[in-house]
């Protein structure tokens, strides 16, 4: 039997006091539903299908790139209606797991025993007792304690208010019996809409057993309704991300004050300070040290390498045993080989830099690349902008520029030469050589500044 996914997409999220819908709102950097897109994907299902509504097509243009079954619920009549639209699009002889784009973090192994029960015995519910169960729909057992129905809250009695356990809404059954159920449902309650917890008191009367699991965390069935609500799983799925880095032998000074927007992979003795951010695809290397308040975005650190505070990496690589920052900018396509330095408020930005070479005060080099054992001097900067195209600076190996210099590309300066403090470079240096531009030293005495006029 194979795996069909519904998720249901179609609230408006009113709660929300917000034009973009509900689904679309970000966690972790990425989309409510497209986490749930993804936990559908790492089951392995066959196919997945998106039920969608308020918001027109904003949710599918949004997230065109997922390989999902679009369906528009053009009337929101209530959640049997939203799953009825996608069963026809569901091949026969299929499992049928319903999920929900506003709960993002359900786990993949929760979702796998839900699946594995809902085999065994036709009907899979996920529930969770609740201290305040205030809103949810009641898990309605007999004295048996098997599951006899689910009440929803604002039609349940006032003992069935008292009950603790709770439906989730998240469930597995068969394609079959999905359809044969959905047909039978009516809108005869409060709301006047289609409930798909009906169909638990039809599998009852067709002595279908239900069989119950709950997830390990009450997060991975909160859903998001409100700007509130959303900033409280961000804090559980970092919360999450973060003991999962420690339990992998990555120190953090406070896990609380780590954000992780993507995947990061750690090395050994890799030691984290506070308000950091990785986003994209962070690889970082065995002893690297990343210091209070970086962000590194799809970058790889290697061993041994200092990031030191308030520094930004972005689309690079930084070599074995580099020193970065603080207060340094990283750009995309930006390469440093091993042992070089790059320090406090300098910008390199699409530059190779050799091993070995030292940019360490105040400056800018673009569009280059820059041979080893190099010093760049402070203030110094590559003119690679011509206010049009963009032009390569090559600096050879073992070169020395000196402060407050400018390179004006296309230029090339040959290796061992020698660029005096304050110069314009505009044409090739050959090398070996000193290349200076500055004027002879004029002093005129008696000089007076000028003065602000009087009023």
């Amino acid at each position: 039997m194979g795996l069909s996914v519904v998720i249901l997409a179609a609230g408006q999220g009113t709660r929300m006091r917000s034009a973009l819908p509900k689904v679309l709102h970000q966690l972790a950097d990425k989309s409510l539903l497209e986490h749930v897109i993804e936990s559908a994907k790492e089951l392995g299902a066959d196919d997945i299908h998106v039920v969608y509504g308020h918001g027109g097509d904003a949710v599918p243009d949004a997230l065109c790139h997922c390989d999902v079954d679009w369906i528009k619920q053009e009337q929101q009549l209530g959640t049997g209606h939203a799953v009825a639209q996608a069963v026809p699009h569901i091949p026969a002889e299929r499992q049928v797991l319903v999920l929900y784009g506003d709960v993002p973090l359900t786990s993949v192994e929760t979702l796998k025993n839900l699946i594995e029960l809902g085999q065994q015995s036709g009907f899979g519910l996920l529930t969770i007792s609740l201290e305040d169960s205030s809103g949810y729909g009641r898990i309605v057992r007999d004295e048996t304690a098997a599951v006899k129905r689910i009440v929803e809250h604002k039609d349940a009695t006032e003992s069935e208010r008292q009950i603790k356990e709770v439906n989730t809404g998240i469930l597995a059954v068969s394609r079959e019996n999905l359809a044969r159920w959905l047909e039978q449902l009516d809108n005869n309650n409060s709301q006047g809409e289609y409930y798909l917890t009906d169909i638990i008191a039809m599998a009852v009367a067709d002595e279908i057993k239900i069989n119950t699991a709950s997830p390990a965390n009450e997060h991975e069935v909160l859903g998001v309704n409100n700007k509130r609500q959303l900033a409280e799983l961000e804090r559980a799925y970092q919360l999450a991300a973060a003991n999962k880095l420690m339990d992998a032998g990555v120190g953090l000074r406070d896990p609380a004050r780590l954000d992780i927007r993507g995947n990061v992979s750690c090395g050994r003795d890799v030691s984290v300070d506070i308000n950091v951010i990785f986003e994209g695809q962070v690889d970082i290397g065995d002893n690297v040290n990343v210091g209070p308040n970086c962000m590194i975005i799809n970058s790889r650190i290697d061993a041994g390498t200092n990031i030191m505070a308030n520094t930004v990496i972005e689309d690079s690589v930084i070599g074995k045993n580099c020193s970065v920052g603080p207060f340094a900018r990283i750009r995309p396509e930006t390469e440093l080989a091993d042992a070089s330095r790059v320090g406090n408020f300098v910008e390199i930005k699409k530059a190779k830099i050799g091993a070995g070479s030292k940019v360490n005060h105040l400056s800018y080099v673009g569009d280059s690349i820059v041979g080893k054992d190099v010093n760049i001097g402070a203030g110094a900067i590559t003119c690679n902008y011509d206010g049009a195209n963009k032009h390569l600076t090559e600096i050879g190996d073992g070169v020395f520029v000196g402060s407050d210099t400018q390179l004006v590309a296309p230029v090339k300066i040959g290796a061992g030469a020698t660029i005096g403090a304050g110069s314009t470079i505009t044409k090739d240096v050959e090398a070996g050589s000193l290349t200076l531009s500055r004027p002879k030293q004029m002093t005129k005495s008696g000089w007076k500044r000028p003065q602000k006029k009087q009023d």
